[in-house]
């Protein structure tokens, strides 16, 4: 269906809700927090409705998300509505959902890069989250909002967001975020789960990838790379090299910041962050994937060796350079 959508309004997309049941909600593969919160916010909305509705992933959902799922439990039912949220491509599904990759009624994003696969899109690039998107459908529907739902999608704001300080930051965000703190959601709580606490393992894992962290383009391509031996080495848990990609960005000078994690062999999974001056996501749409102009994904198959080349090779003319080797 890639390409067919029908462009809905936010009046479209709540009718569309309020009418329909049995929902299979989906969500990308390695779950962030804007994929747990739009999902499990458009859930827990749903349920508190009256109507069926589960949260699905190919990948297990993160425990640094538990908080939000806790009182979660798939209910039983055969499904009649699909709907995705956050999720821009049919590659996102992973191999648990790829079997609804054509049977998609509803997609909620706000990626440019959407490839258009649902029956209906429901798509804002000026929204710094989905989150943001679901609580418009939500408010404009007068469907239920409480404390689990805000928690909820203010979480998935405030993680794409960056805790607010990143370039897709939007009046509009900050609004959002303020109403939903007035249903009492404890935000900070929410914001040290999220970007202060750290696991033991998670500080091995930082220390691990900092200390490989290689540098390219005059030192402006910052890049790490988190192989299945990697894993295996350290013998820690999948989800603790999990949302690494900000470490490259944090390096003084650097422009484009590149995570590379194997998710099978041979096929890895690559995060790109910018800056100011790259957009990342025309980069990524070479590779097959895409995003936002400073945080964008793609999937790169090959040996470790082969995929830093294949990146570099597309980088460095974004960034100027005639020979990526400079």
């Amino acid at each position: 269906m890639n390409g067919k959508s029908q462009s809905i309004s936010i009046a479209d997309a709540a009718g569309f809700l309020k009418s329909n049941d049995n929902f299979y909600i989906l969500t990308h593969l390695s779950p962030d927090g804007d994929a747990m919160g739009s999902g499990f916010g458009l859930c827990f909305a749903l349920r508190a409705m009256g109507k069926k509705a589960n949260v699905l992933c190919s990948d297990p959902f993160p425990k640094r998300y538990s908080f939000l799922y806790g009182e979660y439990a798939p209910m039983k039912f055969t499904p009649q509505t699909i709907v995705t949220v956050d999720l821009a491509d049919t590659t996102l599904f992973g191999r648990e959902l790829q079997v609804y990759g054509d049977y998609v009624d509803l997609a909620i994003d706000h990626h440019i890069s959407n490839t258009k696969y649902a029956a209906r899109l429901l798509l804002d690039g000026n929204a710094t989250a989905a989150c943001e998107v679901i609580y418009q459908v939500l408010k404009e529907g007068n469907m239920p909002i409480d404390k689990q739902v805000a928690a909820c999608l203010y979480t998935g704001i405030a993680t794409d967001s960056g805790c607010f300080k990143f370039e897709n930051t939007t009046p509009k965000a900050h609004m959002i975020a303020a109403e939903l703190m007035g249903f009492g959601i404890p935000f900070a709580k929410i914001n040290r789960q999220l970007f202060d606490i750290k696991s033991k393992a998670r500080f091995m894992v930082e220390q691990y990838v900092i200390n490989n962290l290689e540098t390219y383009l005059d030192d402006k391509c910052a890049m790490i790379a988190v192989t299945s031996e990697t894993v295996k080495e350290t013998g820690l848990a999948q989800e603790e090299f999990e949302g690494l990609a900000s470490i490259p960005m944090q390096i003084e000078g650097v422009e484009v910041g590149v995570t590379i994690k194997e998710k099978e062999p041979n096929k890895f999974k690559v995060s790109m962050r910018s800056a100011e001056s790259v957009n990342v996501s025309d980069i990524c749409a070479k590779l097959g994937g895409g995003g936002h102009m400073r945080a964008a994904g793609c999937t790169v198959e090959g040996d470790l060796s082969q995929v830093k080349l294949k990146l570099l090779s597309v980088i460095a003319p974004a960034m100027g350079f005639d020979l990526w080797l400079s």
